[in-house]
């Protein structure tokens, strides 16, 4: 057999820090403390540099713990209860059967069709349909690479424009559009985003209750003012040379022509979704959580066939966010029974002590927004960090609920600043039509305004709707 050199290279370097925490004391921590801190860390790098696919690195991780005894035996497979698991994995079904029966593209070639009479509306268009299938379609990288993607690509190709010099003649514009509307739809919904109900489940941890609902009204306006912005901007900044792509209109009409009527399967799943979002709305009433909202939804697709049982085996993602969520939701629960996250967040932060809340919290925003330049992942940087930083705004004196949403939204918004920040963006990245000096210069200015928009309508509206 033979041994990947460099794979054991990168291996090496994932396992150091965490070797070095392991072995070493560090003033504050105790042994136990130590050992379990630096699994995590160890976890972090893994996510980042990928020696291995994620769920490899966190099921090492999770046996290493109970191995190791830097977790109870007893607690190791915890994760795998917690609700907010099953809520991903729902979701990624809903997302299956959003695919299979073809809904999705008749959601976009819809829009596009009705609204593509610009260049402009049709980046609009864009937008607002991955915003549509933003509450059942929990990743970034399948809304954007399975819906959103093909149908900008094939939208591009109509009007005659192909990577390389017939760039610019739209094939660039809608990929930017298509992008930043992507990562801005995530910011939507607690259901749009894998690691938004993590979120939620940290913030739970401090008192704070999001609920699907109370996150939709939280997002509500500023996710408006960004998805109205964003696109006209970019519109301005990288203007298309084709300002009227009939071309792009027909497609999406003859599409819709090839696709026929609804299906009885397209119409099923709709009803099903709109029960299930009624669900999720009126969960504080019923009392019903949200997870098993979903879980019911999945099992009457599947009593009435909208999805198959092969269906559900063949949704890879799903079983793969299962595998790797649980164990880090355990991680993470240990971290913070253990109080190593509040030592942490001391140490982190301890400079801040003596600002006023709205100075640190904003402080503490911006440093989450931009460090994400060091991540590929946007569910690896809220498992890393977001506990520290939320725990550090509780300290700084900030109303709970307002240390908690302005980190949670941003969680999504960090994504569209590099061409490797998410799932999604080398898919649209790697089409080539946008090159990388354009990509960050655009990414970086989108990301000033979204910071703008989130940190300063974002708190004005949260104390509108008493949030705060």
């Amino acid at each position: 057999m033979t041994i990947n050199r460099l794979s054991l290279l990168r291996w090496g370097v994932v396992l150091l820090p965490g070797a070095l925490l392991y072995f070493f004391p560090v003033p504050g921590f105790d042994a136990g403390q130590r050992h379990l801190l630096a699994i995590f860390l160890a976890t972090i790098v893994a996510l980042v540099a990928r020696p291995a696919p994620m769920c490899v690195s966190v099921l090492l991780a999770m046996t290493l713990a109970a191995l190791t005894g830097a977790v109870p035996t007893a607690r190791v497979l915890s994760g795998f209860a917690n609700q907010t698991v099953w809520l991903i994995f729902a979701a990624f079904l809903f997302s299956r059967a959003i695919g299979v029966t073809g809904l999705g593209m008749r959601v976009a070639y819809l829009l596009i069709g009705r609204f593509g009479s610009s260049s402009l509306r049709l980046g609009y268009s864009v937008v607002a349909s991955g915003a549509l299938l933003a509450p059942f379609v929990p990743s970034d990288t399948a809304r954007g690479g399975s819906v959103v993607y093909p149908a900008m690509r094939s939208l591009a190709q109509a009007c005659g424009s192909e990577p390389g010099p017939t760039a610019r003649r739209i094939g660039s514009f809608l990929m930017l559009a298509g992008f930043h509307g992507n990562y801005i739809a995530s910011a939507v919904f607690l259901t749009s985003m894998a690691a938004n109900p993590l979120i939620a489940d940290f913030a739970w941890k401090g008192h704070v209750r999001i609920t699907w609902l109370g996150w939709l009204a939280g997002s509500s306006v500023p996710a408006a003012l960004s998805m109205a912005l964003v696109p006209y901007l970019i519109y301005r900044w990288h203007p298309p040379e084709i300002r009227r792509p009939e071309a792009a209109r027909a497609l999406a009409v003859e599409r819709l022509k090839e696709m026929g009527p609804m299906s009885a399967r397209e119409r099923g799943l709709v009803a099903i979704l709109v029960a299930v979002m009624a669900g999720w709305v009126t969960s504080p009433w019923h009392g019903v959580p949200n997870a098993f909202v979903a879980l019911t939804g999945i099992s009457v697709q599947l009593i009435f066939g909208i999805l198959t049982w092969e269906d559900l085996l063949s949704e890879t993602r799903a079983w793969d966010a299962l595998m790797w969520f649980a164990p880090l939701i355990m991680m993470a629960d240990e971290l913070n029974s253990s109080g190593v996250v509040k030592l942490v967040s001391q140490a982190l932060f301890a400079h801040m002590t003596g600002w006023p809340w709205g100075a640190a919290l904003a402080a503490l925003a911006l440093v989450y927004f931009y460090v994400h330049y060091l991540f590929a992942s946007m569910t690896a940087q809220v498992t890393a960090l977001y506990p520290a930083f939320f725990a550090a705004a509780l300290a700084a004196g900030a109303p709970p609920m307002m240390a908690a949403l302005p980190l949670a939204y941003l969680s999504s918004l960090n994504a569209g600043m590099t061409h490797y920040g998410t799932g999604s963006a080398p898919i649209f990245f790697g089409a080539g039509y946008v090159q990388p000096g354009a990509w960050w210069k655009i990414g970086f200015r989108v990301s000033l305004v979204n910071a703008a928009i989130w940190l300063g309508a974002g708190p004005l509206w949260w104390k509108a709707i008493g949030l705060w």
